[in-house]
């Protein structure tokens, strides 16, 4: 049994290397029956500053996890921080007992910082460190990386940018242009239900969300941008080996 959550299809990508039918957490997280029970059970997620995206880790808070072996994959696209490490000190804390945490250098998403050209364009070796992580789960491999002192102080660090300026990470900063032609795709992607057509155009519900880029990255229009500046407007991403659909059945509430 395997749980991801995805807005580029990175983790989808990765989920279904371990599992062939793998659960998108937006599609259960709001059931009355959260106990799950496997021999091993997994979930698959993008690091946000060094931590879990608010949704994964309201999974975490409201799900049972019944099992002999709990892993974690977490794909990042330039510093993983001590993300395994602190992610684990929050199980812990929830009394969720993780025996593996692997992390998968990916593309990075966020728009405000990085170039889609220049991203897709590197190659990270993804597949390798994927057969990696594939052969530890297997083997049941124990073990959560420990990070330096320079990654706990880095996570330390945006921490507290994200806590001074909450608009940078918490959706605010979400734009819908004149671009708009109102294909819905947007109502459609959000994990969280943020957006609606209204006079045939996209609007959203409310200012805050999980921030995952999913509306931005999926808009055929690119209609949808960050206000403070997206690092090369032109230019988005979505996993070659995932489909809008596939993002669409993953999110659609």
């Amino acid at each position: 049994m395997l749980f991801y959550f995805t807005a580029t299809g990175n983790c989808l990508h990765v989920a279904r290397q371990f599992d062939k039918n793998p659960i998108s957490i937006p599609q259960v997280i709001n059931n009355d029956n959260l106990v799950f029970e496997d021999e091993k059970i997994g979930i698959v997620w993008p690091v946000y500053a060094g931590e879990p995206p608010k949704i994964v880790l309201n999974f975490l808070k409201k799900a049972t996890f019944k099992t002999n072996y709990f892993y974690m994959i977490l794909t990042y696209g330039k510093d993983v921080t001590d993300a395994p490490e602190y992610t684990n000190r929050l199980c812990e804390g929830m009394g969720i007992h993780v025996d593996y945490i692997h992390s998968i250098l990916m593309v990075d998403n966020y728009l405000p910082s990085f170039d889609m050209n220049e991203q897709k364009a590197m190659d990270k070796h993804i597949e390798e460190q994927l057969q990696i992580a594939l052969k530890d789960v297997q083997e049941r491999k124990k073990e959560i990386p420990e990070a330096n002192q320079e990654a706990r102080d880095f996570h330390a660090r945006a921490a507290k940018i994200f806590a001074d300026n909450p608009s940078l990470i918490n959706g605010e900063q979400i734009t819908v242009t004149d671009k708009c032609i109102g294909c819905g795709i947007c109502t459609k992607v959000c994990p969280v239900k943020r957006f609606y057509i209204e006079n045939g155009k996209a609007k959203r519900t409310q200012k805050t969300c999980e921030f995952c880029l999913a509306c931005a990255h999926n808009c055929p229009q690119k209609a949808i941008t960050t206000c403070i500046s997206d690092k090369n407007p032109d230019s988005r991403f979505r996993n070659e080996n995932v489909t809008l659909q596939d993002i669409i059945k993953s999110n659609q509430q």
